[in-house]
């Protein structure tokens, strides 16, 4: 956990592992995550929790099952609500913070796969 002030692009500045979300702040039960990606994540669903998606850089398309895809650019975010089947991906590399409970594991109902992350803190 930090005390100090996180400027994101130096943050994401010292990591380049995709799909990999660091931790970077905390707040109550919450912990805010930066992830770098690009290609197709996991199609998966957060049964008890929303999930923030804020895009700091590039573009991010999140497939929604049953519903259109949602498009973001740098600067939008966009709430998958609890439960929602979704699958982020980006056809080029994109920065995106995260803000989600600290015990949801990022591919939820499909953990265990090779793209499951435990949490890890930037250092």
């Amino acid at each position: 956990m930090t005390t100090e002030p996180v400027a994101l692009e130096d943050a994401f500045d010292r990591f380049e592992d995709q799909w990999a979300p660091k931790a970077v702040a905390s707040m109550n039960d919450y912990l805010v995550k930066l992830v770098r990606v690009e290609g197709e994540f996991v199609w998966h669903a957060h049964d008890d929790t929303d999930e923030l998606f804020l895009v700091v850089d590039g573009s991010v398309i999140i497939d929604l099952e049953g519903e259109d895809s949602v498009t973001l650019a740098a600067g939008e975010l966009f709430v998958v609500p609890a439960g929602i089947r979704h699958r982020p991906r980006a056809d080029q590399e994109a920065k995106v913070l995260l803000l989600e409970p600290d015990s949801v594991v990022n591919t939820g109902d499909a953990s265990g796969g090779e793209l499951t992350s435990p949490v890890e803190w930037l250092p």
